[in-house]
C-alpha cells in the first residue's frame, strides 16, 4: 500500500514537472517568435523608408527632366514667334513697296487715258472728213454704199459656197465608198469560215443488201411504220449497201436518219422498236439542237437571249439554204457585223446579236406561212427582243425600209457571208446557163472579140478589137454591159466586167 501510494505521487509530481518544463518552452518559443516577428516588422520599416527615399529622387529627377523639356520648347516658341514676326514685317515692307509701284502705275494710266482720249477724238475728226470726201466723191451715201457691198458679197459667198459644197460631197463619197470598201475587206479577212455543201437527203450505210429486206419487213409493215412515226420518206432501190432517208424538214429528216441507224446497229427491226427508237432519237437530236443554240450564244458573247429562241437558233443547225447551213451562215453574219461596228466605233454586241437571229425565222418557216425576214421579226418581237433588233431582222431582204445603221450592216454582212465564192450552191445546169449568159451578153456588144466569164461567173473578162473600140469607148463598154447583167441576170453577191484593149504593132524584116 505504502508503495502505490508512493508510486501515486511520484507520478503526479513527475506530470506536474512535465507541465512545468513544457510551459516554459512553449513561453520560450512564444518569445522567439514575437522576436522574430518585431525583426520583420523592422526590416520592412527599413525597405520602405528606403523605398520612400529611392522614389523622392526619381520624382526630383524627373520633375528637373520636365523643367528642362519646358524650357527647351519655350525657348523654341519665342524663336518660332520671333521668325513669324520677321515675316510679317518682311512682308508689310513688301507690301508698302507694292502699294508705292501701284499708286505710280495708276498715275501713269491716267496720264495714258488722256492721252488716249485726245487721239481718239482725232481719229473721229478724221474719220469724219474721210467719209465727206468719199461721199462727195462717190455720190453716195454710207448706207447706199454698205447695201452695194453687201449684195457684192452675197452674190460671191453663194457662189464660193456651192463650189465648196460640191467639192465637199465629191470628197465624202469618194471617201465614204473607200472606207465602206475598208471595212467590208477588213471584215472579210479577219472571217476565215469553211462552206459545206448539205443536201435534203441522208444517206445511210449499210453492212449487206440482205438487211434492205428485213427493214422493209412482210408485205411492207416495217417501212410503213418508220414512215408513219418519224414522217419521213425512206427511199430503197438498187443502190449497193445503202438506204436513203428524204424529207423537206432537216430536223425531222435527222431524227429519222438517227433512228434508221439505231435499228440497223440493234439488228432488231419491227414497229414497236421503231417506235422506242424514234423515241430515243428525238430526245437526242432535241438535245443537239439545243446544244448547237447555246454554243451558238457562247461563241457570239450573247447571254442573254430568251430560251425559245435559243432553241429555236439550234434548229438552223439542220436547215440549208442554197446549200449553205444557216446556223453558220447566222454566226459569220453575226461575226461581220461585230467587226464592221466596231470599225464605224459602235456597240459591237447589238451588231452581233441582230446579225445571230436575222435568219432565225428559217427555223419555222415550214410552218408559218410569210417570209422569213418578217416570221423571224415577229419571233423575236414576241420574245422581248429591242425594236432595233427587231427592225434589222424585219429589213434584211429589205421587206421594210432600212432606218439605222444597224438595219445596213445587218444587210451587208448578210450579202457578203452569202455572196463569198464556195458559200453557196446552184445546180449545174443553172451554173452554166447563167455563166452561159453572161458571155452571150458581152458578146452581143459591137467590136468584142472575144469573152470569157472567169471566178464562178463573179468576173467577165471582155477583149474587144483595138481598130473598132478606142480607149474612151471601153469605159462605156465596161458600164453599158454591167448595166444590162443587173437588169438581166439574177446571181449573188456582183458581178465585175473588165473590157482589156490590146494594140500590137508587128513588123518583119528581110
Amino acid at each position: 500500500m505504502p508503495e502505490i501510494v508512493f508510486a501515486i505521487i511520484g507520478a503526479v509530481i513527475g506530470i506536474a514537472l512535465g507541465f512545468v518544463i513544457a510551459r516554459y518552452l512553449a513561453n520560450g518559443a512564444i518569445k522567439g517568435r514575437e522576436q522574430e516577428a518585431e525583426n520583420i516588422v523592422n526590416d520592412a520599416k527599413r525597405k520602405a523608408e528606403t523605398i520612400k527615399r529611392e522614389a523622392e529622387v526619381e520624382a526630383k529627377d524627373e520633375a528637373l527632366k520636365l523643367r528642362a523639356e519646358i524650357e527647351s520648347e519655350r525657348k523654341e516658341r519665342q524663336k518660332a514667334v520671333r521668325d513669324a514676326e520677321h515675316r510679317v514685317q518682311q512682308r508689310e515692307e513688301s507690301l508698302d513697296r507694292r502699294t508705292d509701284s501701284l499708286d505710280q502705275r495708276e498715275h501713269q494710266i491716267s496720264s495714258l487715258q488722256g492721252q488716249l482720249e485726245r487721239r481718239q477724238r482725232d481719229l473721229d475728226a478724221a474719220e469724219n472728213k474721210a467719209n465727206e470726201r468719199l461721199e462727195a466723191i462717190a455720190g453716195m451715201t454710207p448706207e447706199q454704199a454698205k447695201a452695194e457691198l453687201l449684195d457684192t458679197l452675197k452674190d460671191e459667198v453663194a457662189h464660193e459656197s456651192a463650189a465648196i459644197i460640191r467639192d465637199s460631197e465629191a470628197r465624202t463619197r469618194a471617201e465614204a465608198d473607200k472606207t465602206a470598201r475598208s471595212i467590208l475587206s477588213q471584215a472579210m479577212q479577219r472571217i476565215a469560215s469553211e462552206h459545206t455543201i448539205e443536201n435534203t437527203v441522208s444517206t445511210i450505210q449499210i453492212p449487206s443488201d440482205d438487211l434492205k429486206g428485213r427493214i422493209i419487213g412482210r408485205e411492207g409493215r416495217n417501212i410503213r411504220s418508220f414512215e408513219q412515226i418519224t414522217g419521213t420518206n425512206l427511199i430503197i432501190d438498187d443502190t449497193p449497201e445503202s438506204v436513203t432517208i428524204s424529207c423537206f424538214d432537216p430536223v425531222r429528216r435527222e431524227i429519222g436518219r438517227v433512228t434508221m441507224e439505231n435499228l440497223i446497229s440493234d439488228g432488231r427491226i419491227h414497229p414497236a422498236r421503231i417506235e422506242e427508237m424514234f423515241q430515243k432519237a428525238e430526245k437526242l437530236v432535241n438535245q443537239r439542237v439545243q446544244e448547237a443554240g447555246e454554243q451558238a450564244t457562247f461563241d457570239t458573247g450573247i447571254h442573254d437571249i430568251h430560251p425559245e429562241l435559243v432553241h429555236t437558233l439550234g434548229r438552223l443547225r439542220y436547215r440549208t439554204s442554197y446549200g449553205q447551213n444557216v446556223l453558220n451562215h447566222s454566226l459569220e453574219v453575226a461575226y461581220l457585223c461585230g467587226i464592221m461596228a466596231s470599225e464605224l466605233g459602235l456597240d459591237p454586241v447589238p451588231a452581233k446579236r441582230a446579225g445571230l437571229l436575222h435568219d432565225i425565222g428559217k427555223a419555222i418557216d415550214r410552218e408559218v406561212e410569210g417570209n422569213h425576214a418578217v416570221i423571224g421579226a415577229d419571233l423575236a418581237r414576241r420574245f422581248g427582243e429591242k425594236d432595233s433588233i427587231v427592225h434589222a431582222i424585219e429589213a434584211h431582204h429589205n421587206d421594210v425600209e432600212p432606218n439605222s445603221v444597224l438595219d445596213v450592216l445587218v444587210q451587208a454582212a448578210d450579202a457578203v457571208s452569202a455572196a463569198r465564192p464556195g458559200a453557196r450552191k446552184e445546180t449545174l445546169d443553172a451554173y452554166i446557163k447563167r455563166l452561159e449568159k453572161l458571155e452571150e451578153i458581152a458578146m452581143s456588144y459591137e467590136g468584142v472579140e472575144r469573152t470569157y466569164a472567169i471566178q464562178a461567173g463573179r468576173e467577165v473578162r471582155v477583149m474587144v478589137e483595138p481598130e473598132k473600140v478606142d480607149e474612151a469607148r471601153t469605159v462605156v463598154l465596161a458600164h453599158d454591159i454591167a448595166n444590162r447583167i443587173e437588169n438581166e441576170l439574177q446571181y449573188p453577191g456582183q458581178v465585175k466586167v473588165v473590157v482589156i484593149r490590146e494594140s500590137r504593132a508587128i513588123g518583119i524584116a528581110k
